[in-house]
């Protein structure tokens, strides 16, 4: 301490200051400290405190340099100069000084300036004590706050990585979260691994972060001497403490991770429901030893991401079954139709928070049929569950079956609406079909509820298709309102017509005008393809995300492969009619020679001459006789004939003198090809004929 120096002044009457009973009992010392005189006067416990014999100290603040190292006094006198330069009453500073057998101590002291009425420091009277104790309280109070502060961090980062497991919905979710880096981290680890148990063994599933991997092995028994395999054996957590411990108990594991300087690890048992579905590792590489209060945050951690866990693989095996279902209602292929592109796209919908809800009742269909035309079907089922993917089921395939026995579209509607009103289920559906004739490019268009067509035309410009529609097959039954009004509309070639559900038009916010003003703009805009187009907005309902499913069909006329109607002729012939009879011969003879078949007149004169008389004497009703031509890679006369008679005709044997059952032979041998068509509540019989094309 400073050398004041001894002046000629006499020292104070009341120095040295008595010291207080009060500070002795609690084991402090005082000191006066004469500024003039340079004396410092201690009373026994000051001794006591600076570990001084009272014949060792000659009252001179110099003689405690050997108690006070030099660096502590330099700083200790700095302290007090600072008080005094500064003008204050009092200074306080804790130091060390070195005791008789070497050691050093903390100590504590405090003093009062006492200044005369010019502001001059005359005297400083204090106190010093040892401070040892008090400051190994508090560095133990310091480190006790610092682990709790670490448990809390701890457990907050638990709850963050909680919270947003709470959103996981596969494996791979949860797998994503626990090995983000910050996850990690703030936990405090190095690196994480996990396993789930299949069939006995445990399967790795996720290693990270990428700078830290464990070496280890993809499949691993549950009864190899592993610390996730003890923990899924034992369902205990297993916390090791230090590099020698993880040598001793698992040096088979140990020489993987030499090289990672892990130090610690607790691995965790994932328990759902009482049984082990995998295990969970954090390895450290800066820390020895848990607490019990970090035991505790980590298995409450492990448990979370438990539960977690068996959500998400209840989820995934919920959805897959669902997807294999809605895969099983829907056409496993779509046929290719002669003249046409088709793409066929669905999404799934995604319901927030429930199980095996992926799944809904929008279906698509292409319903080949005869005479080169195809029917287009579009539909959407109330509800997304199971239920609504069986209704959608059974409608399909009557939908189907109703197109392909040759009903009109809108007896295909009625009576689709009434199996679905008969269905022992409270679910309706909306539909559109579509009657394609491709080689005249005339579309039949009949609406239940749904949602208008869409017509792209070859320069890319497109619009809605606004038709008459009627009720929702099951609904149109039950209000008796069975008659469905048919639009019919032009597909010209290169132009495409798009069929979907509301799901790819509705979007959260807008009106469905809205949203059906975004679609135009996006197909107006999209590719000539119709693969890249429905592929395009697919993917533009999956950004959305939306709860709804999206069933899309589009079917793009194309020229070339398109046969196209070169002439068209009908008559009606009633029974007991032979004027009609006639008339429809000379119709035929008439239009085979005017579009140039003169070479086959007579056999397609006779073939259909043999189909009308069948007609007419098999069956109860008339019989309609349509002729047209057909361009296109080769040029064909077909003629057909209908009647209503659902009995299919069949050869007879005629016998060796009779004339009746020659029929069919006589078709067989003359026409190129030939079949019978289910149309409605009857049937068409018809024939082709390869004509040589027109000079």
């Amino acid at each position: 301490m400073a050398d004041r120096g001894v002046s000629a002044l006499s020292l104070p009457d009341d120095w040295p200051a008595h010291p207080d009973p009060i500070l002795a009992l609690n084991r402090m010392g005082t000191f006066d400290w004469d500024l003039d005189h340079g004396l410092f006067h201690m009373d026994a416990q000051a001794h006591e405190v600076f570990d001084l014999l009272p014949e060792e100290y000659d009252g001179r603040p110099e003689s405690l340099a050997a108690r006070v190292p030099q660096a502590e006094g330099e700083r200790l006198d700095a302290v007090v100069a600072q008080a005094i330069k500064e003008g204050s009453e009092n200074y306080s500073a804790y130091f060390r000084l070195r005791c008789r057998n070497g050691s050093l101590r903390w100590t504590h002291t405090q003093g009062y300036i006492r200044r005369d009425r010019t502001g001059r420091p005359r005297r400083v009277i204090g106190i010093v004590r040892d401070a040892t104790q008090e400051l190994a309280d508090s560095e133990a109070r310091s480190v006790r706050a610092a682990q709790d502060a670490a448990v809390r961090r701890q457990s907050g980062v638990v709850q963050v990585i909680t919270g947003a497991l709470a959103h996981a919905r596969s494996v791979q979710d949860v797998i994503d979260i626990l090995k983000d880096t910050q996850g990690i981290r703030h936990l405090g680890a190095a690196s994480i691994v996990m396993g789930l148990v299949e069939a006995g063994r445990i399967r790795m599933v996720a290693e990270g972060p990428a700078d830290s991997i464990v070496p280890s092995l993809t499949v691993s028994r549950i009864d190899e001497p592993y610390p996730m395999s003890e923990v899924v054996r034992t369902l205990s957590p297993r916390f090791i403490e230090s590099p020698e411990e993880f040598a001793a108990d698992y040096p088979k594991l140990w020489r993987h991770l030499t090289d990672l300087r892990v130090t610690s690890a607790a691995y965790m048992p994932l328990i759902a429901q009482a049984r082990p579905i995998g295990a969970m590792g954090l390895l450290y590489n800066d820390r020895r030893g848990f607490s019990a209060e970090e035991r505790a945050v980590l298995v409450a951690l492990g448990s979370g991401i438990a539960q977690s866990l068996q959500r998400a693989m209840l989820y995934e095996q919920e959805k897959d079954l669902a997807q294999s279902l809605q895969q099983a209602m829907l056409p496993r292929t779509i046929p290719s139709v002669p003249g046409a592109d088709v793409a066929v796209r669905y999404r799934a919908g995604s319901t927030a928070g429930s199980l095996g809800r992926d799944i809904g009742g929008d279906w698509y269909d292409l319903i080949p049929l005869p005479g080169g035309r195809v029917g287009a079907v579009i539909g959407d089922v109330q509800g997304h569950d199971t239920h609504a993917a069986a209704v959608m089921g059974q409608l399909r395939i009557v939908l189907r079956a109703y197109a392909a026995e040759g009903h009109t579209p809108a007896t295909v509607m009625a009576r689709a609406s009434v199996f679905l009103h008969e269905l022992d289920t409270d679910r309706f559906a909306t539909c559109l079909y579509a009657e394609a004739d491709l080689a005249t490019g005339v579309v039949q268009v009949v609406r239940a509820g749904h949602i208008d067509p869409v017509i792209r035309h070859a320069d890319g410009s497109c619009r809605r298709v606004p038709s008459e529609g009627g009720l929702p097959l099951g609904l149109s039954a039950e209000f008796g309102r069975l008659a469905y009004p048919v639009g019919t509309v032009e597909l010209d070639p290169g132009e495409t017509l798009l069929l979907c559900t509301d799901g790819l038009v509705e979007q959260p916010g807008t009106d469905l005008d809205d949203g059906m003003r975004h679609l135009l703009a996006m197909i107006s805009s999209g590719p000539d393809d119709v693969r890249r187009l429905a592929d395009l907005l697919i993917d533009l309902a999956e950004e959305r995300a939306g709860d709804d499913d999206v069933a899309l069909l589009l079917l793009r006329r194309r020229v070339p492969d398109t046969p196209r109607s070169g002439g068209r002729l009908q008559q009606h012939v009633a029974p007991g009619d032979p004027e009609a009879l006639s008339e429809a011969r000379h119709m035929i003879r008439a239009a085979v020679r005017a579009w140039g078949a003169r070479d086959r007149a007579d056999e397609i004169e006779l073939v259909a001459d043999e189909l009308i008389t069948n007609a007419l004497m098999h069956t109860e009703g008339s019989a309609i006789v349509t002729l047209r031509v057909l361009t296109g890679p080769d040029r064909r006369l077909r003629v057909e004939v209908e009647d209503t008679s659902s009995a299919l005709p069949r050869p007879r044997d005629a016998g060796e003198s009779g004339v009746s059952g020659r029929g069919l032979l006589l078709v067989e041998q003359l026409t190129d090809v030939w079949g019978v068509e289910a149309r409605g509540g009857g049937k068409c019989v018809w024939c082709e004929f390869t004509a040589t094309q027109p000079d």
